[in-house]
């Protein structure tokens, strides 16, 4: 006889998700949004450099429920280093235009991260509460996420990790996820960016008065392609053979202007 149960439909690896609050004010707010994750199935939180790490408020708003996941929060120093573990980093953002344009909502990033978080560990960033996440913190991210508001765009940082944690939970893909392997490290793409800022410089294809105009647009470009490891080893080791390659041609241009004799020869 066939059976009454259907099959499971594809769903977010919760296991593979973290949620990292960037600098974060207030103490209540850290122990809010635990309270949030907890509700929602997600159990992994980092701190980057708290103004106020006072667990005796943290564990006021976080509530007995939640205590396990404040008990097991990462205290980091700074976002950069924090990031370096994840494969795939999403950042979240209220103000749009300039270098925020390519956002999507929590709703579709949650379908998009069924597959990616199936291999891969997966940051969800959230900026202080004042202001957000700046510029450079935007650019360690993948891909920037905004909750859509009517006339008032700013939430308060507890219901924002909520939104986004319960369209996470909730996700169900009626189509097969794609296979997504593992990817980069942030580490490993931080190390790859670097060094093409720096061969890109050297060969003057952008300057090196504003590098990071030119470097956003790569950026957009290699996270779309979502890179593996051994290909960000391919494009470093491209770059090693540019600059090994300038460095001979000139070392063999100086000796012909000098008139020095090869000693390769």
């Amino acid at each position: 006889m066939p059976s009454n149960k259907s099959t499971p439909k594809p769903s977010v690896n919760l296991d593979n998700v973290t949620i990292v609050l960037q600098r974060p004010r207030f103490p209540e707010n850290i122990g809010s949004a635990a309270r949030a994750m907890t509700n929602m199935g997600i159990g992994k939180l980092v701190v980057v450099s708290p103004e106020d790490c006072d667990l005796t408020r943290i564990c006021r708003l976080a509530t007995h429920a939640a205590l396990e996941v404040v008990e097991k929060m990462e205290v980091c120093s700074d976002l950069k280093s924090a990031l370096e573990p994840f494969q795939y980093v999403v950042g979240t953002t209220a103000r749009l235009g300039g270098q925020r344009k390519l956002t999507t909502g929590p709703d579709n990033l949650a379908r998009e991260l069924v597959s990616i978080s199936a291999a891969n560990r997966v940051a969800i960033v959230f900026g202080p509460e004042d202001r957000g996440l700046t510029n450079a913190e935007l650019r360690l991210c993948h891909r920037l996420v905004t909750i859509p508001t009517a006339d008032f765009a700013s939430l308060n940082l507890a219901q924002a990790v909520m939104v986004v944690c319960y369209e996470l939970f909730r996700t169900r893909n009626d189509e097969p996820p794609a296979l997504t392997p593992r990817l980069a490290t942030r580490f490993e793409l931080d190390g790859m960016y670097d060094q093409v800022k720096d061969i890109l410089i050297k060969i003057n294809y952008i300057q090196p008065q504003n590098p990071d105009y030119w470097m956003n647009k790569l950026r957009h470009f290699f996270s779309r392609l979502q890179l593996r490891a051994g290909e960000v080893s391919i494009i470093r080791g491209i770059c090693r053979q540019i600059d090994w390659y300038s460095r001979k041609c000139y070392q063999e241009g100086y000796r012909k202007g000098s008139g020095q004799k090869d000693s390769s020869t």
